[in-house]
């Protein structure tokens, strides 16, 4: 199994994209530690949770608790060999002018502050060993500006260009730092918002894992800094 004896962090893992990563790394040998906000969400996702894995409450934009987080798992095992940064949030609706600061605060805090707090608790440990793959998730839409989801398409452009610092600043250490851009996942919140869309031509969750899976995989050694478009068909 590729990834046997390694440890896979998902953050936002009871989430629909976060459970695909999950399976994907669980279908490969690896063990997980999924991450979420509460312990019920945890419960709701993963009923039968497997033996193997860790299931772990923090809040992603307090640095402290993604600290404490790391810590606590590091009592259980001795490193993090893959970080996927997996959370994140949409709002849109609003112009610029009329952005309030919580919508502004909180796309920021979940789409980009999350990635920097979970950098600080794991990424010491990647350097120490000269190890390590880290995967964030930006979106196509970041790639231009967007009338009504100017905070949105700002967050995610700010993760497409910490994942390129990151990379910049960690190559040496031989630690990979990459990103995926998705336009629309198929979950069911996006076919109810959008129920008249052409549903088979929206990228898959389990295709996006696999990609994120690809981005942690040895055959990903020589890359570094790239936001990868996963577009499917639309």
């Amino acid at each position: 199994m590729p990834f046997s004896n390694k440890l896979v962090l998902v953050t936002g893992g009871a989430g629909v994209l976060g459970r695909a990563v999950v399976a994907w790394f669980s279908e490969r040998g690896a063990r997980v530690a999924v991450l979420d906000y509460s312990e019920d969400i945890l419960r709701q996702a993963f009923p039968e949770p497997a033996g193997n894995h860790s299931y772990l409450t923090c809040e992603l934009t307090n640095k402290e608790s993604c600290v404490k987080a790391v810590g606590d798992l590091m009592r259980q095992f001795d490193k993090v060999d893959v970080l996927a940064n997996i959370a994140g949030g949409f709002l849109m609706g609003d112009p610029v002018h009329e952005t309030s600061n919580e919508t502004w605060d909180f796309l920021f805090d979940l789409n980009a502050r999350s990635i920097m707090n979970m950098s600080t608790a794991v990424v010491p440990g990647m350097i120490q060993r000269s190890s390590g793959k880290i995967v964030n998730v930006a979106a196509r839409a970041a790639t231009a500006g967007v009338a009504n989801m100017g905070a949105y398409t700002a967050s995610k452009a700010a993760v497409m260009r910490l994942t390129e610092a990151m990379a910049m600043e960690l190559r040496e250490q031989n630690i990979n730092v990459n990103a995926v851009m998705p336009s629309l996942i198929d979950t069911p919140r996006n076919r109810e918002d959008m129920p008249d869309a052409d549903f088979d031509k929206w990228v898959k969750p389990e295709q996006l894992a696999g990609i994120i899976g690809f981005l942690t995989s040895k055959e990903s050694d020589a890359i570094h800094g790239a936001c990868i478009p996963v577009d499917g068909l639309s």
